[in-house]
């Protein structure tokens, strides 16, 4: 009984933190889409750069 429940738990880690991966994957996905965007549409007036640092 032991052996079964470790594998399921195990199951259930690797399934969470592949969802979690899967997530992190489609917000790295959004800022690089938002970075991207930010070149294209910078202030007229700018040196190049639509940030601040």
């Amino acid at each position: 009984m032991v052996p079964l429940l470790l594998v399921l738990l195990l199951a259930l880690i690797l399934f969470g933190a592949g969802f979690a991966v899967k997530v992190l994957w489609w917000v790295a996905l959004a800022v690089l889409v938002l970075w991207l965007l930010g070149f294209v549409a910078r202030p007229a007036g700018s040196n190049g750069r639509w940030y601040r640092w």
